[in-house]
This record gives structure tokens, sequence and C-alpha cells, in this order.
């Protein structure tokens, strides 16, 4: 009986297949997602949903539902033992607010919603393309996997779906299946790392309490213990988590243990709970697979890989960036635009990004034990302080790549954009289309549609040394362009292209506009007019100030190189957008 055969086979259906999953759809990739449960999550474990994520669910067009029905995270209340006392009669009270994000880390909140509805707007997006079903085969355990040669499908899985064994055959296969990964243990991959002797609960409650601040985050450093609070969506259910005392074996916990000791460390405060929805305890631990992959034809991602403490609130982020990263390279190959070495780099991103997380989880956690505290002289003030530091990299905003094929670092890029780090994600700004004359932020016309972006910022087009230095940059694109864009295909599919010029937008006209921004192009092959906007003042919010936001200089003007992932890949001069050329040619493919 032949094996049935897909580009990628995905095992599990978690946030980082899921995601992955996404990209593949948008590309029209043939793959299918196995997962070993027998239906859809209902219930998840994970709730805090970084910007980033909130960023990528907005590139995706699905980040609506995810606003309006999430519990929004804007302040930070701290509570300690009255300074100078030790609280043991006292208990606690609140030190200091802070905000829970600082307005330059991104546009988007911190939200938090149950996982099981993430996954659920995500599986809504696999139909895309055209395809009736979600390719999703529940009840469907993974048993063994090999890469078998350099055929055309050269990695055998074989499953166990719904007692019936089976083979599968894929050009690709992503381990996606959490931490007890059956793809990790069928290569042979180890994890490494440690478990430490911090045990901890957790625990969704319907709280009776006249604590006032149970409705917003908060951290509680008492004497004794500490309980990290977050609100969840809808007005009534909070998440504990709760620090135990220091010996605690997981395996003792129970929940009228849990209940006891949170009530000892809300005191004077009552604390009554009135139904628990779930519970668990466990044990911190940071851990990494010892290799990413397999002859870069087998992929781990997420849990698979990596796995570390929940209060930082990174391991569903985390792995569905993942998911994110290597989606994208996958379609992109596999539609033919992209060479086979675009999927390695995933490896070397995705690797750096785990290791520096479970650094930090290390230093974050730490942060958090009593006794750690109680030894090093950490008061509550210097946590609270040090908590808050730590918000770009809980906010998914502090990732950056190193210089690769796809990331190209220049000596003069801090002077072109100061704004801009090469590797890191595109920042937004407010502009105003010149088209229509909307407001809106810009990355808003960056769709996650698998396409590059070359953003050009080209000053003030009322100059005639810059409309004449942005005719001459648009001749040189259109050339690079049309060069990686195969025949059939619309001329802004694979390279698409953004102008933000400095100028008051009344004063220009749309013939002053090159033709390369406004390619003939979609279904009936209309001139696009959405891809030119200014920075200037709106009729009803206010001015961006898009140039100052990302540094760039309107005398000079600036390139950048967006990915499909919306990280920044180069930085050039309008002067030398000759460079794209040699950039974009180490890893698309060229078609003209």
């Amino acid at each position: 009986m032949a094996s049935e055969t897909f580009d990628v086979l995905i095992c599990g259906s978690g946030s980082a297949g899921l995601c992955a999953g996404v990209w593949l759809s948008r590309f029209g990739i043939n793959y299918k997602i196995v997962e070993r449960r027998d239906g859809p999550l209902k219930i998840g474990q994970a709730d805090g949903v970084q910007t980033r994520t909130v960023e990528i669910f907005d590139s995706f067009g699905i980040a609506e539902t995810l606003l309006k029905e999430s519990y929004h995270v804007l302040e930070i209340a701290f509570w300690s033992p009255p300074e100078g006392e030790d609280g043991r009669d006292k208990g606690i009270r609140r030190a200091r607010y802070a905000a829970d994000k600082e307005t330059e880390i991104s546009h988007q909140p911190h939200v938090i919603l149950n996982q099981a509805k993430l996954n659920e707007l995500m599986i809504g997006e696999l139909r895309r393309g055209g395809r009736e079903d979600v390719p999703i085969e529940y009840g469907c355990e993974v048993k063994g996997l090999e890469v078998e040669g350099e055929g055309e499908f050269p990695v055998r899985v074989d499953v166990v779906s719904g007692g019936v064994p089976k083979t599968y055959r894929a050009k690709y296969v992503l381990g996606c299946d959490g931490a007890h990964s059956a793809v990790r243990r069928s290569l042979g991959y180890k994890m490494i790392g440690d478990t430490s002797d911090s045990v901890w609960g957790v625990v969704d409650i319907y709280p009776r309490t006249e604590f006032p601040d149970i409705r917003k985050k908060c951290v509680i450093n008492s004497s004794a213990g500490n309980i990290l609070i977050i609100p969840r969506e809808g007005d009534s259910l909070v998440r504990f988590y709760i620090e135990l005392p220091a010996g605690t074996k997981v395996s003792d916990v129970t929940l009228d243990s849990l209940q006891a000791h949170a009530q000892r460390v809300f005191l004077p405060y009552n604390m009554e709970f009135a139904e628990t929805a779930w519970w668990s305890a466990y044990s911190i631990g940071q851990r990494h697979a010892d290799f990413f992959h397999k002859d870069y034809r087998v992929f781990l991602t997420g849990d698979a890989c990596h796995t570390h403490s929940p209060k930082a609130g990174q391991g569903m982020n985390t792995s569905l960036q993942d998911g994110h990263n290597i989606g994208w390279k996958l379609g992109m190959v596999l539609r033919g635009l992209a060479k086979p070495s675009l999927v390695e780099t995933y490896v070397a991103e995705r690797k750096k990004t785990a290791i520096e997380l479970i650094e930090f989880d290390r230093g974050f956690t730490k942060l958090f034990n009593t006794k750690y505290r109680a030894e090093n002289g950490i008061t509550p003030a210097y946590f609270a302080e040090q908590f808050v530091k730590a918000g770009r990299y809980t906010a998914g905003q502090a990732i950056q790549y190193n210089g690769s094929e796809i990331i190209e670092v220049g000596e003069e890029d801090a002077k072109l954009a100061s704004k801009v780090t090469v590797g890191m994600r595109f920042p937004s700004a407010q502009v105003v289309r010149f088209a229509d004359a909307k407001a809106m932020q810009l990355v808003k016309a960056l769709p996650a549609d698998g396409q590059w972006y070359i953003v050009v910022f080209a000053g003030d087009l009322a100059k005639p040394e810059a409309a004449k230095r942005l005719n001459k940059a648009a001749e040189t694109l259109q050339g690079i362009v049309q060069g990686f864009t195969p025949t059939s295909a619309d001329p802004d599919s694979i390279l698409d292209r953004i102008l933000v010029i400095s100028s008051n937008r009344k004063k220009v006209e749309q013939e002053h506009i090159p033709e390369f921004f406004t390619p003939v192009t979609g279904k009936w092959k209309m001139k696009s007019l959405m891809k030119t906007f200014a920075d200037d003042e709106s009729y009803n919010s206010g001015h961006g100030h898009a140039y100052k936001e990302y540094g760039v200089d309107p005398e000079q003007g600036a390139v950048v190189v967006v990915r499909p992932d919306h990280y920044v890949a180069k930085v050039s001069k309008l002067e030398d957008v000759g460079s794209l050329a040699g950039f974009f040619g180490k890893f698309l493919v060229r078609h003209q």
C-alpha cells in the first residue's frame, strides 16, 4: 500500500504547528497536521498574549476577535510588607503602580486570552486558499520517524490513527508536539538543562475577596511567599501563580494546600475560593534540545525544543513565533520562490532565541524566589524595578537575529534609520494614506501574505532633488523586483513596495509618484493606489511623526527591507538600492 505524501507534515496542533499551518495555507502548500488529541484544545493552560503575538495576529488579519474578547493588561500593582517591617503582623500593602507596557514597545496591547481561543482563530485561517476542510487529523499519534535518503519525500513518519497503523511521507516535518515530543524521541535528541527545587502552584479561580487589585496584574511579595495575579478574560476568573514553601514536593501539593497558602500570602485581606476552574503544580526547569533539526528536513519547534517557567508568559508566545518563523520560509521554498537554504536559517535564529529565553528565565525566576531574594538582599522596590525593566523582553520585542543570508547588517544603518534595528521586528508609526487620507499604522500596509516589503522613505517630493532621487531609485528597483518575480505572478506578490513621503500630501499629485509604487495587480489588473503614505497631519488622529519615530532624516531618506515575518533584513540609502539585487540573490530564485 502506497504511503500518503505531503510537502509538509506538522506533528502537533499547538501554537507552533497552527501558526506554521497558517503560513502554509497562504502559500497554497500541500500539508497535513496530525494531532494525538481527539479534537481541538478546549481549555488551554497558557493565556498570556504578548504584544508581539498580537502584532502577528494583526498581520494575519485575525486580531479583531482576539482584542475584543481578551482581558487587556494595562497596569501592574506591586504589593509587599510595609517598608522597614517584616509584615508578619501587618500583612501586605500596595507599594506602587506601574504601566504594564511602555508606549514605545508596541502599538498593540498585552492581553490575556485562553490558548484554546487563539488556536480557534488560527484554525479558522487554515481553510484559506479555497480548501473546504481543515487539514488536521485528530486521534493520530506519531510512533516513529526517520529521514531516508534524498528522494522527493525523504521523511517517513509512522503513526497510529484511530487505532489503524499508517505511514506518511513528507518533504519536511515539523515537530510541534510538546515537551514529551515523539518526534524528538524518534530522532534520539535530548533536552539539556536542569530543574530547580522551587515549586509553584497555579490555579484559576473565582475569588470572593476585598483585596482591591484583584482585577489587575499584581506581584505580591509577602513574608509568607509570593503570588503573581493574572486576571483572565471576562470579569470574574483570575489566575494565581503561587510560590510554595521551600522543600515542597510537587507530588504532595493539593488544592487545599494551595488555597491555604494563598490565604496566608493575602493577609490581612480575606481570600475565598468560590470555585476552582483548574489547578496544577510544577517545579521550575529550563531546558533546550541538543539539536533543533535533522538534515534540515525535520525541525523541532516550541516545547519540543525548549521549556521554561510560565511566569514570564513566554511559552505559548515563543512557540507560536517558532511556527511563524519556519512557516513562511517553507512556503517560499516549496513554491519555488526561494532556495532550500532559506529554511536552514530557522535553526540559527530560533535556537539563539530559545537559549536567550532560557537564560532570561533563569534570572527572572530567581527574582520570585523568596530564599534567593533574602540571601542577596533584594528589596521589594528593587524587584519591582527589575520587573518593569524586563517589560520589553517579556513583550516579545527584544529578539534580534544575527547577520545571515537574510539579515544584512551595515555600518551606516544607525545613521540612516536610527530607531530601526536590522535583525529586529519592524516598528510601527502612524501615517496618512495618500489615496484616501486615512490615518493608519504603517504596518497595516504590510499584511502577512508571504511577500517581502521594500519600504522607501523618500523625503519631501516638493523638493526637486528628492523627487529626482526617488525616480532614479524606483527605476532601479523596478528591474530588481522583476528579476525575482515569476512572469505569471502579480508584480507585487514576491517583493512588494511601500512609499512614505514627508511632504504635505495636499501639495503632491499622483503624477509625482513613480509608477513603480502603483503596480497593476490583482484579479481586475487595476493600478494599486494603496502603497503610498505621507508623514503628515491627519484630520482626526493628529500627526504620527513617522520619520522621527523611525529615526530617518527626510533630507537623505532611507530604504528598509522587511521580511514576511516583519523582521528588518536590510537598510540602505536610496542612492544604493542597487545593492538589493545582490542581497535578494542570496536566497531568492531568479525568474527573469
